[in-house]
């Protein structure tokens, strides 16, 4: 191998994780948008795809060319292909790693020390490398080598039966909550150990799992005091006051928890009578008599549209009318936190997406770039990776790169 002249690629600049350098091995959600997450607060992130590419541009879409989905979850990146199955490509991959400050993978725990990329066999390659595994299950126990997935996760954990109404069905909360959750957790558990090795000056493993996250989420229902029966109620919701309400036109969803906002709620709607009633004066009350409670509010409701009953409510009522996502591309607040920028794409064209989640004073990252086309930046990662020309061209020709 020969070395070649730096050679440009996209870049986040700036942002306290400028500097950073993070292989993204893994698909799908979880582990790719920890990694685009790293990208926000400013860490140069190489997407590292098989052959077959990240499952996620596969998933359903109205755009013709390529996976809304995808371009959502890997915004700046820069996009390469290797066929890991070959040792040739895993002999790219180490050259990588010794560069690199971070990887990311989301491979059963089984697979990566098959594969001659497990924690122990790059660590000799470089020990300052923070290694994430995101993984269905963990790293012990009887399902380990189980793949994970989102909803399965759900409905294993109990969330889908609290979820559900009562003497209902358990229901899937829709939008993929455990893996964005888990990929939070990637992206601060690996933060947190970057700053560890700058003390130690020693990289480590980092486990992230579906399942952690999973119950992670319930904190507040995973208490079980002594004595308890298995039956006790772990369900949050205020026994109907708040939720979601038809109203003229539209829903509207309401919080009504403390004395103040159920007075205030009561008197914006005209039923001051309720609001004088002890029989409805806490919340448990409230709940004992939602059957009372919720017809006549939702008669109260029927006056007026979501959208007028938000303005009405204000700020005494925690409430918001339910608008569909497409509002939220010119919604007033949103434009004011520049949360939505335009991207350009080779395949796609000109879209716009989320742009800066979190806000920095003094390292503030620079405007993001699209999610890389497959294999987009193979050839330029790998020249900067000292690779010739003529390497790339072999190992192409072979397969191991794409």
């Amino acid at each position: 191998m020969t070395s070649t002249p730096p050679v440009s690629l996209p870049t986040v600049a700036g942002g306290p994780l400028a500097g950073v350098r993070v292989l993204d091995l893994s698909a799908y959600i979880a582990g790719p948008y920890g990694c685009t997450l790293l990208a926000d607060q400013g860490a140069e992130v190489i997407k590292i795809e098989p052959p077959a590419g990240d499952n996620l541009r596969k998933y359903p879409s109205t755009l013709t060319t390529e996976s809304r989905a995808f371009l959502g979850v890997n915004r700046s990146k820069q996009g390469l292909a290797l066929d890991l199955k070959q040792e040739a490509a895993r002999e790219v991959l180490r050259d990588l790693v010794r560069q690199a400050d971070v990887l990311v993978h989301n491979f059963r725990p089984s697979v990566p020390d098959r594969l001659g990329i497990g924690y122990e066999q790059l660590r000799a390659i470089n020990p300052r490398l923070i290694y994430c595994a995101v993984t269905g299950y963990g790293e012990t126990g009887p399902l380990k080598e189980k793949a994970g997935y989102d909803q399965v996760l759900q409905t294993l954990t109990g969330m889908c039966t609290l979820q559900g109404k009562s003497e209902g069905p358990p229901e899937i909360l829709y939008g993929s909550i455990v893996d964005y959750y888990a990929a939070a957790m990637v992206a601060s558990s690996v933060a947190s150990a970057l700053y560890e090795r700058e003390r130690s000056g020693e990289g480590q493993y980092v486990g992230v799992s579906l399942l952690r996250s999973a119950m992670a989420l319930q904190s507040a229902r995973l208490i079980w005091a002594e004595d308890e029966p298995r039956d006790v109620g772990r369900d949050m919701r205020s026994g109907g006051i708040t939720g979601l309400h038809p109203t003229r036109d539209g829903y509207l969803y309401i919080s009504a928890n403390t004395p103040h906002f159920w007075q205030a709620l009561c008197e914006k709607t005209g039923l001051q009578a309720l609001a004088a009633n002890e029989r409805y004066d806490s919340v448990r009350k409230r709940a004992q008599h939602r059957d009372e409670i919720v017809p006549r509010l939702h008669e109260a409701l029927a006056a007026r549209s979501a959208l007028e009953w938000e303005a009405l409510f204000g700020e005494e009522v925690p409430c918001a009318a339910a608008r569909a996502v497409e509002d939220m591309f010119d919604f007033e607040q949103v434009r004011s936190e520049d949360l939505i920028a335009d991207f350009e794409h080779p395949v796609v064209g000109r879209y716009r997406g989320l742009q800066k989640p979190i806000k920095y004073g003094r390292t503030p990252c620079a405007t993001p770039y699209a999610a890389p086309t497959f294999g987009q930046h193979t050839d330029q990662v790998l020249a900067r990776a000292g690779l010739s020309a003529q390497t790339i061209a072999a190992l192409r020709k072979q397969g191991a790169v794409l």
